[in-house]
């Protein structure tokens, strides 16, 4: 029986060499370290990240800013509505009083009552002007076009010279606190007469605009 005999010589080496090189290729595979981020690209991720923070956040303090002046503005503009209301309850007495003096008795009466009449309207226009000093303004709807908004109808007075829902008497005063109605107007309107054209370019305007005219 012969025994095998180990290989020697050059081709012996070579096998050696090319198996030592796969097995220290493998190793420096298992081994490698993944790649570190660029610091570069961290630090630009990071500063993108912190200038949308910075926006969102001035955005919402700029909202929070107007915010905070328009509740401003309206408490002032609007914190004496509960006040001006009760006083028009008032108001509403002195014009009732004014308005039950039948016109003869206006004509023929005494220095008394004459006096007393007058010391009545002058109360009555006082305490009008302190309230419109406080953005409280009364409406002056007859010969405008009915608008719900700012009107409620009590009844309709068939008159055919005026164009149709147009107001023609006004049967309690409405008033308005800046922008907003305080208390609508209570009003007759016309009925039979033409119908109003809207101007198609500059439209109705509202009785604020017509007040400020």
């Amino acid at each position: 029986m012969t025994d095998e005999t180990t290989k020697t010589g050059p081709d012996a080496t070579a096998a050696d060499t090319s198996a030592e090189f796969a097995q220290d290729a493998a190793e420096t595979v298992d081994t490698a370290e993944p790649s570190q981020p660029d610091p570069v690209e961290l630090l630009k991720a990071e500063n993108g990240e912190l200038r949308d923070r910075y926006l969102r956040l001035a955005a919402e303090m700029d909202n929070l800013r107007r915010r905070t002046e328009r509740d401003v503005k309206d408490a002032k503009s609007y914190s004496v509505a509960s006040f001006a209301r009760d006083m028009l309850s008032v108001a509403d007495n002195l014009r009732r009083t004014l308005d039950a003096i039948p016109a003869e008795a206006r004509a023929s009466a005494d220095a008394g009552l004459n006096t007393l009449i007058e010391g009545v309207e002058m109360t009555e226009r006082s305490m009008l002007s302190a309230l419109e000093r406080h953005g409280v303004r009364q409406l002056e709807p007859v010969g405008q076009k009915f608008d719900p908004n700012f009107h409620q109808a009590m009844f309709e007075v068939p008159n055919a010279e005026v164009p149709n829902n147009t107001v023609v008497q006004v049967v309690q005063a409405g008033f308005v606190i800046g922008d907003r109605v305080l208390r609508p107007a209570m009003v007759g309107v016309a009925k039979g007469g033409p119908k109003i054209v809207e101007n198609a370019e500059q439209g109705a305007n509202s009785p604020l605009d017509e007040k400020d005219a």
